[in-house]
Order: structure tokens, then C-alpha cells, then sequence
């Protein structure tokens, strides 16, 4: 590693002004993602500013009745959350999903919203990465790329979002706050990450300095009836091939209410908005979920390599799907 200033603030204002002040400045979380990008050379910041001693941890009911989850708590703490467990189930289980318990001990939610979206080719200086190098080129267009986006993807990147936790928050329409030395600000998680087109190195719309500092979840999203599904090719610590969050309302054999978000598929968790729009207000059977997840993967673009995802997601979307279903009879 080259060199850099370590710092650990105590307050938001603190913390966002040393920032400010050195445009080679990081905020440091858990560093379980940056630190690794700093021993392969891919970072190089020139100081870290500390935030876990911040004012920023811990879970906490929203006005609306829904949760305020803080940017420094962590993974374990955030999956173990009695009305995390109870309210946003498929949120506790992405969560156990992801990475080690030694990982989770040391993730936050905020670095986890911020983890970098990569592949092999990233971590490897001797190959042309354009999210590493802009302008480069992309080695695993034509290289390897069997577990990379068939959704979404452009020229420039087809690395997928290595994130389960995100994908559960997506599918419960969770808000990203920060703040910046302008003030606070928000933003649905919708609207967080950039689509990957020419500039795959900018992955959100946070702008620089920008110091993360919640996520909340609405209550209208709460529910027991949500599972999330992930298949790895081992049991721990691996990226998702294909993943699914889910949520399933029915009454009468009807689909009243459903939210699907996808992961393993695309360069950002997965919004699968067409397959909603599918399955409001139709029966709630195997046969209407697998129509449902055609059209949402009608779109998809596989690699050389990749398109055993298009049959692994439509088959994940009805197996999770009809699990849910078979809870509400």
C-alpha cells in the first residue's frame, strides 16, 4: 500500500469537512470492500476519514411506522433486528446471504450500499478494465464472463453488482439519506445507481464528498410474506449467480400486491417492474409467474458464456414466487 492519513472524526460536520479538504480523501466504514482495493493497488486514497465513531448506528422506528436503518451499523446487527426479521424478512435473509460472519461483523450498511460493482478483471492491472481505466476497454466482453450482467449491460461493462443486501432494499423501495456541506438529502434507491452506459467508473449519483447516513424502509412495504433466494456456486462467501427478493400479497388466490428485485443480473439490483406490472391482479399460479418472469427477461441480453441466467432467474422468479403463494393458502 502507498502511504495515507488516517483520521476519526466524531461528528458529521467534522467528518464531511476533512473530507472536503483533500480531494484524495475516503470515508472508511468496515473497509472490507476499499481496504481490499487498497492492498491490489485499484485504490489509492491519500487519507481516511473513519466514520464508525460517528452518530450514525443503530435501527429505529420511522414516523411513517416504517424503520431508519443508520449508515455504520453493521451487517450482523442489521440482519439480527428483531422487526428487521419480523417486518423486512427478505432484508435479514439477503443479508445472511452475503459474505462471511467474520465480514458481516465488520461490514455497514453504508459501505455495502458503496461497494464496488466489479469483476475479476478490475482487480488485475494487466488487463483492460474501463471502470479501473476509463477508455481502456473491457476484458470480459470477450474473455470471462460467465457470471457477468445479461441485463442492462453496455459496451463499456458487464460486471454484475456484487451486493445482496441491496437487492432486498430494492424490492422494499428503501431511501439512501446523506448529507453534504450543502445539507441533507435523499433519494430513492430507484434513482441511487447510475445506469453503467459510457461511464461504468461512476456508479451513483452521490456527488464527491457525500457522506451516506441512513437508509429507511416504508412501512407500506413491511410484510411477513417476502423471501430472498440466492444461488452461488458455493455455499458461502460468493457472489450470486442469480438472486431474488421477493414479496407476495393474495388474497382469494389473487396477486393483490408483489415486489421483485433481482441480483446477479446487472450492473445494479434489479427492479423487475415489468413482472409486477404482469401479475397484479392475475391468479396467483406457476403459470402466470413464469409468463411474468419472461417478460421481465424478454430484455435480456446474454454473454457467450452467460445465458444459462435467463433460464436460472426464470426458474428462481417461480420457485420463490409459488413458495410465497402456497404461505398465503
Amino acid at each position: 500500500m502507498k502511504e495515507f492519513g488516517y483520521l476519526r472524526p466524531s461528528q458529521v460536520r467534522e467528518a464531511l469537512a476533512l473530507v472536503a479538504a483533500d480531494d484524495g480523501a475516503r470515508f472508511l466504514g468496515g473497509g472490507t470492500n476499499l481496504v481490499d482495493l487498497m492492498k491490489d493497488g485499484i485504490e489509492t486514497p491519500t487519507r481516511l476519514v473513519d466514520v464508525r465513531r460517528l452518530p450514525l448506528d443503530g435501527i429505529r422506528e420511522a414516523p411513517d411506522r416504517g424503520l431508519v436503518i443508520g449508515a455504520t451499523t453493521t451487517n450482523s446487527d442489521l440482519a439480527a433486528h428483531p422487526e428487521v426479521r419480523r417486518r423486512y424478512p427478505a432484508l435479514s435473509q439477503a443479508v445472511l446471504a452475503g459474505a462471511s460472519g467474520q465480514l458481516r461483523n465488520m461490514a455497514t450498511v453504508g459501505g455495502n450500499l458503496l461497494q464496488r460493482t466489479r469483476c475479476g478483471y478490475f482487480a488485475d492491472p494487466s488487463q483492460p478494465c474501463n471502470k479501473r481505466s476509463p477508455g481502456s476497454g473491457c476484458s470480459a466482453i470477450t474473455g470471462e464472463h460467465h457470471n457477468h450482467a445479461i441485463l442492462g449491460w453496455s459496451d463499456h461493462c458487464v460486471a454484475t453488482h456484487p451486493s445482496d443486501m441491496t437487492v432486498a432494499l430494492a424490492a422494499y423501495d428503501a431511501v439512501v439519506h446523506y448529507e453534504t456541506p450543502d445539507g441533507s438529502h435523499e433519494i430513492p434507491l430507484s434513482g441511487f445507481y447510475l445506469p453503467v452506459g459510457e461511464s461504468p467508473q461512476r456508479e451513483t449519483v452521490l456527488p464527491p464528498g457525500a457522506l451516506i447516513t441512513a437508509v429507511t424502509l416504508p412501512a407500506a412495504a413491511a410484510g411477513p410474506r417476502a423471501r430472498y433466494r440466492k444461488v452461488r456456486e458455493r455455499a458461502s462467501y460468493a457472489f450470486a449467480n442469480v438472486s431474488v427478493a421477493a414479496a407476495l400479497d393474495v388474497e382469494e388466490g389473487v396477486v393483490r400486491g408483489v415486489r421483485i428485485a433481482l441480483g446477479g443480473l446487472a450492473s445494479r439490483p434489479w427492479r423487475a417492474l415489468v413482472a409486477e406490472s404482469a401479475l397484479r391482479d392475475a391468479p396467483a399460479t406457476a403459470d402466470r409467474f413464469g409468463d411474468a418472469a419472461d417478460a421481465e427477461l424478454s430484455a435480456a441480453r446474454p454473454l457467450r458464456d452467460n445465458a444459462y441466467k435467463v433460464t436460472l432467474a426464470r426458474n428462481l422468479i417461480v420457485a420463490v414466487l409459488t413458495e410465497l403463494a402456497h404461505r398465503a393458502e
